[in-house]
Formats: structure tokens, sequence, C-alpha cells
């Protein structure tokens, strides 16, 4: 089932669930949120969903996810920090998003809206470093917005204006997808460590092709 289809089947409800998920809960950060966004975006301009629905829906989720990401962070505090990794939880991820919420404050809110597994940790981190609820309301409302609006209703338009553009709906998705991937690779490479690291894998790989052609 490709994404289309899935976004077709899970519905106004599904699509909530998802989008509730990925903000704010563990578990929910393998979603791929930017690239279902676009979509549903897209299928809303075909006639698949009612776009004055969709819209206020899925920011709703978006708003509710975070916030119940930040009050599960809240309660279990520091706690977090020292959870085994397991199936649904990668420590490495929090810490991702602790850093960055060290860097830019209140703005990772913001910011960590348009990075795929940071956006999922960010309003935990800024629950169990006591961040004042109103403070973190306030960026979670416009994140929230700016995320769905740009994505959903980039689809929506990009669906209405341009002819016969299903035709390139996997480019475009797949386009997402790496952008929304980029400033975790621009991360990695600027850290020596991982750097060096990523260009052994890179190396060891350009030598197995090389001697099985």
């Amino acid at each position: 089932m490709n994404l289309e289809d899935f976004i077709k089947s899970a519905g106004y409800l599904g699509l909530f669930g998802i989008v509730f998920a990925e903000s704010g809960l563990f578990f929910g950060f393998f979603f791929p949120g930017d690239s279902l966004l676009f979509t549903a975006g897209f299928l809303a301009s075909q006639g698949f969903f009612d776009i004055k629905i969709l819209i206020p829906l899925l920011i709703l989720a978006a708003i509710a996810g975070d916030s119940t990401g930040y009050w599960f962070g809240k309660k279990t505090g520091k706690r977090i920090f020292s959870r085994e990794d397991s199936i649904l939880f990668h420590k490495d991820h929090l810490i991702k998003a602790n850093e960055f919420y060290k860097k830019h404050g209140g703005k990772t809110i913001i910011l960590a809206r348009f990075m795929p597994a940071v956006r999922t940790f960010a309003p935990i981190v800024a629950g169990a470093a006591e961040m004042h609820y109103t403070t973190f309301l306030f960026y979670n409302v416009i994140g929230g917005l700016l995320w769905v609006l740009g994505l959903g209703l980039g689809g929506y338009y990009l669906g209405q204006t341009i002819p016969d553009v299903d035709k390139y709906i996997i480019p475009i998705v797949l386009l997402i997808i790496f952008v929304s991937l980029l400033p975790a690779f621009i991360h990695l490479f600027k850290e020596k460590e991982s750097r060096t690291k990523l260009m052994s894998l890179i190396s060891t790989q350009i030598k197995k092709v090389l001697k099985k052609s």
C-alpha cells in the first residue's frame, strides 16, 4: 500500500491519530508526518477530503499531541533520560532534542516541527525542563499552524494549480522527505567522529561494489 492509499484508508480519524502521535508520543517518531500532511492536502484537492475539515482537524491534532508530550515530560522529568532503548523508544532522539532545546530554547518547539524525530521529543524535553506551560503553548500553537498550513495547504494548492500533478506526487514526496532529513545529515556531518564513521561506511560500500564488478 502506497502513501496515498494508506491516507485514503486512514481517513480523518486515522490522520488525526497519526499527527497526534508523531507530535508528542515517544513511539510516534517513525511516522512520515511531513509527507503525510502534504499528500493529505493533495488528496483534498482531488476531492478525497474536505480541506475545511482536514486542516483545522490536523492543526488540533498537532497542538494536542505536543501538549500531551509536554505533560508526559513534565511528569517523568529527568528520569526519562535514564530509560533504556526499546523498539518504540530511542534515547538518541531524546538527546538530540535536548541539545536542540538547549541551543534554541522555546523556538525549538517551532523549529522542531520541521525535523523528523526531533519534533516528537521536543515537547517531552520542554516538559522535563519545566518550561512554563503558557510559554510552551504559545510556541506550540505557532509551530502547529506553520507546519500543518505550510505542508497541508501546499499540497492542496499544488494539486489545484498544476495539471496532472498526480504524475509527480511521488518525486515531490521524496523531495519533502529528503529536505526533512537534511538537517539531521548536516548535523551528523558536522561532528568529526560521526563524519569519519560515515565516510568509512561509504568507502566500505564502494569497495564492495568494485569487487563485485
